[in-house]
């Protein structure tokens, strides 16, 4: 093999050179510290973010009806659970982290891999965990502002110090992150629940007019097909952030049984929590109050809590700083998955000697949100990649039936029938086709950025003979940022072939120098 492949299988991290360290009773690794609690609360806390409390109209204005709009939602929450029920067989089929990532690559190749990386790394996790954290200020700071919208500057700076903290917290300890996210899905599911509650409360009193049949299929608006497939575009967007959980598949106890097990019962319950609250909030509002609010969750608490109408805004922010805990935990899981194959830089595949972190791809996915939080333009970038985005929900589960051509006989602990992916990948290509007529510039747009980093994968990774200046540069930076933020490559769980045989040969810098010092940390 060539020096440039054989360093790019030492960034990748081999499994094999791992497993006998670990068997030998070296190396550090990451902690599998997510029980079956934390990994609901990271669905759940990761779909159910500050829309619900906000912004649950798109659905409302596209289905034309209140009936229409219950159906959208029963539907998608639907959808959403064969996807889940197909990236289930995948994450305990191929069992590493780094989600739809991980299972692209395996299964089409680097460069499919590479560009979903890319796309996430470039634009997708960087805005929306800016954009959450702006609605997390925005909320804090419009009680001080009464009568104005809070300052510009005032948001970000709220926001930049909401990603400092709790990229403290996520560098520390896993388990302190895992509590954060708890705490916090708690929180918000609490905060439902008091809506469901009142909206119960409401049709025992007899407020149900737009609950009748009658009167929740009258349509405010012609109904239009294209409206309704852009209900379901809308519908299936709030519920993103259902596959979460794979993307920290080798932090999570029992996997196995965890995995679908957390999938089981959490789709179900954000469905369950999104269509009564849909349906609490036009006990309160007629449809056309429920469009013109900008913060429905508010405008219901306004009319119906009275005095205590405060928790509304209080719950949409504890809502968004839970929401930022979960993408910052996760995103930066995705990161060092991709440095771990060699597709980003090799600092960000190491963890923390002691608190088992991994500090450089959290520190990298702060310092990617703070920058987009400097620039005007994130919101437009949303809409230009979000159409990506769920193209490739659609190529991971179609992923799962070339897997199951490939490779038959491999073990599956779990294996669901071939009818789910075939409903799943029918309703994505109805939504992606419908997207591409409806909005073709945008699309396009998306499509182009997502193509930009087809030279940049085989310029940084597919190039194996780059000059020894650039080899020498990068390995000197791997060193400092390696004692910068004292971590070495982990140990790995499984894996084999030549790779693990030449990692040995090709560690970074400081594990050649101080290898010895650190394999002795115990995690």
């Amino acid at each position: 093999m060539t020096d440039g492949a054989r360093q790019r299988s030492s960034t990748s991290g081999s499994a094999k050179d791992a497993a006998g360290e670990k068997e030998s009773g070296g190396g550090v690794a990451l902690k599998k510290e997510i029980g079956l609690v934390s990994a609901c609360g990271i669905i759940v806390g990761n779909i159910i973010g500050s829309g619900i409390f906000v912004s649950p109209k798109g659905v409302m204005e596209n289905g034309s009806s209140v009936g229409m709009s219950l159906i959208v939602w029963i539907i998608t929450g639907i959808i959403t659970a064969i996807g889940a029920l197909c990236y289930a067989e995948l994450g305990v089929t191929i069992p590493k982290s780094g989600g739809d990532y991980s299972y692209v690559k395996d299964i089409f190749g680097g460069l499919a891999g590479f560009l979903r990386l890319w796309i996430a790394v470039l634009v997708i996790y960087p805005t929306n965990q800016a954009v959450i954290a702006l609605t997390f200020s925005n909320y804090v700071l419009q009680p001080l502002f009464p009568t104005c919208f809070p300052p510009e500057n005032g948001l970000r700076l709220l926001a930049a110090i909401c990603l400092l903290l709790l990229t403290w917290v996520n560098c520390s300890s896993v388990r302190w992150a895992t509590r954060v996210q708890d705490v916090f899905t708690a929180g918000k599911l609490l905060a439902l629940a008091l809506i469901i509650i009142m909206g119960i409360v409401q049709i025992c009193k007899g407020d149900y007019y737009w609950l009748e049949p009658a009167n929740a299929f009258e349509p405010f608006k012609e109904y239009d097909v294209g409206s309704i497939a852009l209900a379901f575009l809308q519908g299936s967007f709030a519920y993103g952030g259902w596959n979460f959980l794979n993307y920290v598949t080798e932090e999570l106890v029992d996997p196995y049984v965890n995995l679908p097990r957390a999938i089981f019962i959490s789709i179900p319950l954000v469905t369950f929590v999104y269509v009564f609250a849909n349906i609490a909030y036009v006990t309160a509002m007629s449809p056309q109050e429920l469009l013109a609010s900008n913060a429905v969750a508010v405008t219901f608490g306004e009319k119906l809590l009275g005095v205590m109408s405060w928790i509304m805004p209080i719950s949409v922010a504890l809502s968004t700083f839970g929401g930022v805990n979960g993408s910052l935990f996760t995103s930066s899981r995705l990161f060092f998955a991709g440095a771990r194959e060699g597709h980003l830089p090799s600092l960000l595949a190491m963890i923390h000697v002691k608190r088992c972190t991994p500090i450089p791809a959290l520190l990298f996915t702060c310092l990617s949100t703070l920058l987009m939080l400097c620039t005007s333009d994130m919101y437009t970038l949303i809409n230009y990649v979000g159409f990506i985005n769920y193209l490739f929900y659609g190529v991971t589960v179609a992923g799962q039936i070339v897997l199951r051509i490939k490779q038959p006989n491999i073990h599956r602990p779990i294996k669901i029938s071939l009818i789910w992916p075939i409903i799943y990948l029918i309703f994505w290509a109805f939504l992606l086709i419908f997207s591409l007529y409806s909005e073709p510039v945008v699309c396009g747009i998306g499509l182009a950025i997502m193509l930009t980093g087809v030279p940049v994968y085989f310029l940084g990774v597919y190039w194996d003979n780059k000059p020894q200046c650039f080899d020498a540069f990068v390995n000197k930076m791997t060193y400092l940022g390696q004692k910068f933020c004292v971590v070495v490559y982990p140990a790995m769980d499984s894996g084999s072939g030549e790779e693990g045989e030449e990692m040995k040969e090709a560690r970074s810098p400081l594990s050649k120098e101080d290898g010895d010092n650190h394999k002795s940390a115990d995690c």
